[in-house]
């Protein structure tokens, strides 16, 4: 029996948690459309730091193409392990391809969380934003980021050893999408191109998909969260697509027999909320890879709702750290 609106509710969240949910609520309209000034005002940035913090880790921006404002924020362990060179994960951010920044603090915070817990070199890619800058522009910039690194490697004072044939794509929401679809890119292009980077993996974390129809979960969940809704997914993607394309571009629907998928493809961590009204489209994601024959691990988490691993007061943001961990120590390369 599907699951009604009257009969889902958000667990107890901690007041720090309900408070930020609060007011993301407020920065959408009615209709789901972004209050711009609202969200400008209220996305606090913080700048990189090459002076350690209390786990141990730093960061520095670094500038992959000026003419567009693309770069790159790295954060790296203050000191060298003394086993093997570290692995490195390009990390996407949220927002409906049309919010936050690498510089925005929760991502600012998770990536230096994920530096410390995943023991990897996390770069966390700024790319250009909708609706200025429309399909296919974000996953231009996650591509040549990648480009980038193939062709120039990380910072020489990093002062750590990496290893880019171990190189991990990693985004929640519209940045899971980007995960995907720079993956795809990235893999197609290798078979006839030499390349020191190889993806060893990708993980997306409640990955932004849709389509015209609703799912299941779409009818009984929008109004269940306040950090996701049908009118901000559909405002959302009415700004990123190219104007006059449907939620069943190639771009949004990426489910069913018409996946395109390279050869080299690697294997997917997908984690999904319960609470997520995404649910069904990841569902949908993961029969995809599935039926194409490709590595897909499901994590679930049950009372996960959209955008839960962004506040570490919550336990199943810890647990999907551990989780990315485990995925990425059994794919990387040794």
């Amino acid at each position: 029996m599907a699951a009604t609106e009257d009969a889902v509710r958000l667990p107890a969240l901690p007041w720090t948690v309900r408070i930020q949910l609060a007011a993301f609520y407020l920065a959408h309209r009615r209709d789901g459309s972004v209050r711009r000034l609202f969200c400008s005002l209220a996305d606090l940035h913080v700048a990189a730091k090459r002076r350690p913090d209390a786990s141990g880790v730093r960061s520095a921006d670094v500038t992959v193409d000026a003419s567009r404002g693309l770069w790159a924020r790295v954060f790296s362990p203050s000191t060298a392990p003394a086993e093997a060179p570290l692995p490195v994960v390009v990390f996407f951010h949220g927002g409906g391809f049309s919010l936050f920044s690498a510089a925005s603090r929760p991502y600012d915070a998770l990536c230096r969380r994920l530096c410390s817990r995943l023991g990897a070199v996390v770069v966390s890619v700024n790319y250009r934003l909708a609706p200025e800058h429309r399909f296919p522009a974000a996953y231009d910039d996650g591509v040549d980021v990648l480009r980038y690194l193939d062709a120039n490697g990380l910072p020489a004072d990093l002062a750590v050893p990496v290893d880019l044939s171990s190189c991990f794509l990693a985004g929640d929401s519209a940045g899971g999408n980007i995960v995907h679809h720079v993956a795809q890119r990235w893999t197609a292009a290798i078979s006839t191109t030499s390349s020191s980077l190889c993806l060893a993996g990708v993980i997306l974390i409640q990955p932004f998909f849709g389509g015209e129809e609703r799912t299941e979960a779409e009818v009984a969940l929008h109004k269940v969260c306040a950090s996701l809704s049908m009118g901000a997914t559909d405002a959302y993607w009415r700004e990123f697509l190219p104007e006059g394309a449907t939620r069943d571009h190639a771009a949004a629907r990426v489910c069913g027999e018409g996946v395109e998928l390279s050869e080299a493809f690697p294997p997917a961590m997908v984690a999904v909320g319960g609470l997520d009204l995404l649910k069904g489209w990841q569902a949908r994601y993961v029969e995809a890879l599935r039926g194409k024959g490709k590595d897909v691990r499901v994590v679930e988490y049950p009372e996960g709702f959209h955008g839960f691993h962004a506040f570490p007061e919550i336990p199943d943001s810890g647990k999907l750290v551990e989780d990315m961990k485990l995925f990425v120590d059994e794919h990387r390369c040794t």
